[in-house]
Parts: structure tokens; sequence; C-alpha cells
């Protein structure tokens, strides 16, 4: 069921659990997905020896598109008209990821309802990893 302007306020958020524990095989399911085979995600030598990090990290429109599921399933599929995200921290094997979007506008513009979104992504520890905003049609 779609998102409806008289069914939410200014304020309003949605959370949800994106992913508990993610394992590096989802980086590795991940990246043959969509064809980012850049080693800092998949290879430990690699990324330790000659990168310098701790240990692979996730791809960052990999953490976009977990966030991004947040959002259609608070506002409905189909519904979404503009979403861009800034990366923030970086996600680690092991992390849990909790995203919250709030309602920080409800408008209407060339005859469409409209909620704009502020969108929040933090791991287990609470710290933000992605941040952005999103636009969606909404019922009237």
């Amino acid at each position: 069921m779609a998102l409806s302007a008289a069914s939410i306020e200014v304020g309003d958020t949605h959370t949800e659990v994106l992913v508990e524990d993610l394992k590096r095989t989802q980086l590795v399911q991940y990246a043959g997905a969509s064809g980012d085979y850049n080693p800092v995600h998949t290879d430990e030598k690699f990324v330790t020896e000659v990168a310098g990090y701790p240990t692979v990290f996730a791809h960052g429109m990999l953490t976009m598109g977990m966030t991004g599921k947040l959002i259609t399933n608070y506002v409905g599929d189909a519904r979404l008209t503009n979403y861009g995200v800034r990366f923030v921290n970086q996600v680690w094997p092991g992390d849990t990821l909790t995203g919250t979007a709030e309602v920080t506008a409800i408008r209407t513009e060339d005859g469409q309802h409209l909620v704009d979104l502020t969108i929040t992504t933090v791991n287990q520890d609470d710290v933000p990893v992605l941040t952005g905003t999103a636009t969606a049609r909404i019922d009237p």
C-alpha cells in the first residue's frame, strides 16, 4: 500500500534494520551482481597490504541499495522520484545497519502530492554511514 499525505506528518519517521551481521559473502555477491570488482571490497591481502585498510569493506552502492529498500518499503513501489546520498563512513563485515527516513515536507508540485525525506543509515554503534534525501509521490 502506498503512503498518503493524510497518514503522515512532518517529523514522522520510519526505521528498519537493513542488515544484521553483514557477511563477506554478501560483499562478493554484490561485486558479482554489480560488476564492481574493486579489490578493496573482496581481496583481504590487497586491502591490508597494499591499500592499508584493516579489512575489506562494503561497496557504497550496496549500502545505498539496502537503504533504498527502506524507502520503498515506506512510500510504496514505483513512487520514488529522487534519491541522493553521501557515504560518510565505511561499512565493515560484521556491521549491523539500521536506516531511518524522516518526513521533512509534504507538498504538492505540478499536481502531484510529494513527500520529502531525510535519510540516515547508522551502524551498530549509532555511527552514521550514509546520509541523504529522497522525494516520493504519495496519495492525497
